[in-house]
């Protein structure tokens, strides 16, 4: 990814410089339609991959027990 000032991100997607650091600070993916990730993406030169990270919780386990237990 490159860097790209804040303010210049915010006006490629059309939104806030706020909205931008809220973004970058939230501790839950926020909901993001797919025409604002690949935005986000493009402005960035990255995949959505290099964004996200999948970060397993306990609820995780209990699923992954009922489905092993049926």
């Amino acid at each position: 990814m490159t860097g790209i000032p804040v303010i210049e991100l915010a006006e490629d997607l059309g939104i806030t410089e706020n909205s931008v650091y809220r973004l970058r600070k939230v501790d839950e993916m926020p909901r993001l339609s797919p025409e604002r990730l690949s935005g986000i993406c493009k402005a960035l030169n990255c995949q959505p991959g290099d964004l996200l990270a999948y970060e397993p919780d306990e609820s995780d386990d209990r699923v992954i027990s009922i489905i092993e237990a049926s």
